[in-house]
């Protein structure tokens, strides 16, 4: 698991904001009019291709045991992610996606602190983690909104296309998210997990801090 986290972490490193692939784009900017299967497939591919996404999921069900309080929080997500995704593109709401892609690292940051009790220790005071999860669900929705929005998408079809590449966004999530419950199952079942839950989360928070920095860096120098 640590060595996945710290590949997890090569990755952020070499990753540009939100980032779509050129045939997506071309295809994108091409198409007008009703797709729904193709917008479907793009958006399950965003996410189960999507670092960042993955990290804070992995960072927010990483001490959660129940299936219901999985599902809690991640539903929290996709709603936030869903909501900002959708009317971002439709009203054209405008952000740098480098600051949004910061925002996110923090979120990334936000959650490993959280795991190994920092805002307890240094705060006195323990954050409200369900509503931690809502807002940051909405920044990692204008994330992909604001980078759809620079492929110029038509707006024949644009809603049911939206909506498409929402529910395969949902979808990529299930299948990220199952994947990431089985791997955690078989560490947790080890003697390693607790004694290693520690640096997991300071690893995750690097690779949060190296997103932010990587998206600042962007922004003050385009």
């Amino acid at each position: 698991m640590l060595i996945g986290l710290s590949a997890l972490l090569l990755v952020c490193a070499s990753a540009f904001a939100h980032g779509v692939a050129e045939g997506d784009k071309g295809y994108i900017q091409e198409i007008a009019g009703v797709h729904l299967l193709p917008f479907v497939y793009l958006g399950a591919k965003h996410m189960v291709t999507g670092y960042d996404h993955l990290l804070f999921l992995f960072g927010v069900i990483f001490f959660l045991y129940r299936l219901p309080h999985v599902a809690l929080y991640v539903s929290l997500f996709a709603l936030g992610h869903s909501t900002t995704l959708l009317a971002g593109v439709y009203f054209g709401t405008n952000v740098s996606p480098y600051l949004i892609d910061a925002i996110i690292g923090l979120s990334v940051v936000y959650k490993a602190l959280d795991n190994i009790g920092a805002f307890q220790r240094w705060f006195g005071f323990q954050p409200n983690t369900k509503v931690a999860t809502l807002v940051f669900g909405f920044f990692h929705g204008f994330g992909l909104a604001t980078k759809i929005q620079e492929f110029e998408i038509s707006r024949d079809g644009l809603l049911p296309n939206l909506l498409a590449f929402n529910v395969g966004v949902e979808i990529g999530q299930l299948l990220a998210l199952a994947a990431i419950l089985i791997a955690m199952g078989f560490w947790r079942r080890s003697g390693s997990f607790l004694r290693h839950a520690y640096a997991a989360n300071i690893a995750l928070m690097t690779a949060g801090f190296v997103l932010t920095g990587y998206q600042l860096t962007g922004l003050f120098i385009s």
